[in-house]
């Protein structure tokens, strides 16, 4: 490309910096300049500074994870956030003893100076006296296991992995901690399927590594693999008796098998693995019950590796046929914990909402042990950390309109263990969750008003934000994206709509063969539910997205012209170039029903690109340079297309990022590009000079 340029900040060309601009859109530089100053010169009374807002949530402390020891004594947290008022990029491991009146927490690390250590992954001996973790020492490089004596004494180092270790959980005998560890030819380069993919020169190989599982000594870090060399272990879990893992687990590529892991058991002493299970759907959170004769999973239409959502399931350890103990639930399990023999405790997703449930493994019926407007977890899915017989639980809990910290005890009866986010006043209004019916479905989203809202016959802006997926939701958290935009007068709707998780597997899967098209009616009837009751301006609607959230904003301005702004991030504008392309396409066989070489039409009805003349939205598309599940290629298709076409567009494609953006320069840059994309294109109807057309339908 001949007009390539690397871009930083407000857009001073600097080779090497960190993001790739294709191109400038159609409209001049210059007018676009006196456009941004004059709206700016008009909003700035009235509205913070972006950058101000942006900052002030940057030192928000989040929290990655919460562990509570067996016995309910101790709970220990990791924490990121600030250090001397900047973010720093590392995390620490705080612990408290809850049994002491008047305690204080206290740091377990090996890193202790280091502003830059990278701690995470708790997991409690037995006795609770003991907490293994990993650490990359402060060096930047692998994570490795390590055991503390919380009392007393230093952190101990037990591995030394080349490719270092995850997902550490200790033994029930107190003997040993199991990892997992990638092995063979490209293991070093795994960055998992959200990560940048690594550069693939000369003759491509397809050779694949694998990850098993090693169980390695607590007393002298002597370690062996117990898992098969030819399987790619994704979870697992120990039998109470410590003699076997249940694993899920596939051939190799994981990147892209995951969607068909099956449930196995494996002998630790003789490494010998039996299949208990291969679902119809993907599966997760692999759970033995006390006892060690069952193990319970998850089973559903997923869509995101780590994304859990579905059905509770048991099947016997000795083998025999899996059972559904949560048929026809209007929710969707995404956690669980076997805490006695009749009752096992699940997080759920429930209607836009978070709860805590529990199912009688073998009589069945689903009891709610408490449901909220927020979002609770343990590290990951929605969720508790459980003492080993239920009585006392942990989480993080955040909303909407309150900045996450942890909390601990008895379930729904939480009391506050940490308070670093508790005076953050975070710039958002009222909060309301939105229902209504589309094509005889009842549908649900949350919707985000401004500080400041409109008064008498004043309007204000909203941008629709379609979540990825599409098997997910967006729960009430704290969605830092969602309020710059609200600090800066924009209502924000969230829809959850068909094929999203928290109404029940019917309604995940009320999508399959048909993206685009029924979810698409469930967004736009939920714009006319928001636009019916809140003083929301229906000439100034903007939508964006990211994953199937970005594929939802090509595709919705393919097919309506009332958005007169779109944001699409990572979005696949071909699902035919995109199954060719990407590396996780097994996750597209139960929702297309076949392959793309089976069936290319379902794949060509659903393409944006071939709808691509009738756009008339202005669309700003962002990408990862090294995207793995989206290829970076599905936005150029987009671009060069919009661009041939004549309509205003702009591409940025960040430097090494993968799916996901994890440099915090670029998540500022997309920031900030974003909330100026809509501010360009949905300017106040007051400013001197605006002409502001009759909504286009």
């Amino acid at each position: 490309m001949s007009r390539v340029a690397r871009i930083f900040g407000l857009g001073a060309v600097l080779l090497g910096a960190p993001a790739v601009l294709a191109q400038q859109d159609t409209q001049s530089a210059e007018l676009q300049r006196a456009d941004v100053a004059l709206r700016g010169a008009v909003a700035k009374a009235v509205r913070p500074p972006l950058g101000d807002v942006y900052e002030s949530l940057s030192r928000t402390v989040r929290f990655r994870q919460v562990a509570l020891a067996p016995g309910g004594q101790r709970v220990a947290w990791v924490e990121t956030g600030t250090e001397n008022g900047a973010r720093n990029g590392g995390s620490a491991i705080q612990v408290l003893d809850l049994g002491e009146p008047g305690a204080k927490p206290f740091r377990v690390t090996v890193c202790l100076g280091s502003t830059a250590c990278n701690e995470s992954s708790l997991t409690w001996s037995p006795d609770g006296t003991r907490l293994a973790f990993l650490s990359d020492a402060g060096l930047g490089g692998p994570q490795q296991l390590y055991v503390a004596e919380v009392s007393d004494g230093p952190a101990r180092k037990l591995t030394a992995f080349p490719t270092g270790a995850t997902s550490p959980e200790w033994a029930p005998d107190g003997d040993s901690v199991a990892v997992l560890v990638m092995q063979g030819a490209g293991a070093e380069h795994a960055k998992g399927p959200t990560g940048p993919a690594s550069r693939e020169t000369g003759v491509v190989q397809e050779a694949y590594p694998v990850r098993r599982a090693a169980v390695v000594s607590v007393k002298d870090g002597a370690h062996r693999f117990v898992t098969p060399e030819h399987l790619y272990v994704f979870e697992y879990a120990w039998s109470p008796d410590s003699d076997t893992l249940a694993i899920t687990a596939s051939l190799p590529p994981g990147d892209a098998n995951w969607w068909v892991a099956k449930l196995h058991a494996v002998d630790v002493a003789s490494g010998r693995a039996r299949v208990l299970h291969s679902p119809k759907w993907a599966m997760a959170e692999p759970t033995w019950s006390p006892d060690g004769k069952h193990v319970a999973f998850i089973e559903g239409l997923m869509s995101d590796q780590g994304s859990n959502g579905g059905d509770v399931y048991v099947v016997p350890a000795a083998g025999g046929k899996a059972r559904n103990v949560t048929p026809g639930m209007k929710a969707t399990a995404t956690s669980l914990s076997w805490v006695a023999p009749g009752r096992l405790v699940f997080g759920a997703q429930a209607r836009g909402e978070s709860a805590l449930a529990a199912v009688d493994p073998v009589k069945g019926g689903v009891s709610i042990l408490w449901q909220g407007p927020e979002r609770i977890s343990a590290g990951g899915a929605v969720g508790a950390s459980l003492s080993k017989d239920g009585a006392l639980s942990a989480a993080v809990r955040e909303s909407f309109t309150r900045a996450p910290d942890v909390w601990v005890g008895p379930v729904g009866d939480w009391k506050a263990i940490t308070r670093h986010n508790a005076d953050v006043k975070l710039p958002v209004g009222a909060v309301r969750s939105v229902t209504w019916k589309s094509d005889g479905l009842d549908v649900q989203g949350w919707l985000m008003a401004p500080p400041t809202v409109p008064v008498g016959s004043a309007r204000a802006p909203m941008v629709t934000s379609i979540h990825g997926g599409p098997a997910a939701a967006i729960l009430p958290g704290f969605h830092p994206q969602a309020l710059l935009l609200t600090s800066q007068g924009y209502y924000v709707f969230f829809p959850n709509a068909r094929g999203s998780f928290g109404q029940g597997a019917e309604f995940a899967q009320a999508n399959r063969r048909d993206f685009g098209y029924g979810d698409l009616r469930d967004v736009m009837a939920g714009v006319d539910a928001v636009l019916a009751s809140e003083p929301v301006d229906p000439t100034r609607l903007g939508v964006t997205g990211w994953s199937y959230g970005g594929y939802m904003t090509m595709w919705t301005v393919t097919q309506t012209q009332r958005f007169r702004a779109a944001v699409a991030g990572a979005g696949i504008s071909n699902w035919q170039s995109y199954y060719g392309t990407n590396r996780i396409d097994t996750w597209m066989l139960p929702y297309f029903g076949a392959s793309v070489y089976d069936d290319p039409d379902v794949y060509t009805r659903s393409s944006p690109i071939n709808f691509v003349k009738l756009v008339r939205t202005p669309t700003l598309l962002l990408h990862g340079e090294r995207d793995v599940e989206v290829p970076a290629s599905q936005s150029y298709e987009f671009f060069k297309a919009l661009k041939a076409l004549g309509q205003k567009t702009q591409l940025v494609v960040y430097e090494d990022e993968g799916h996901h953006i994890r440099k915090l320069d670029h998540q500022w840059d997309r920031t900030r590009r974003m909330v100026e994309w809509f501010d360009t294109h949905l300017p106040p109807p007051n400013l001197p000079g605006t002409k502001v057309a009759a909504p286009l339908r």
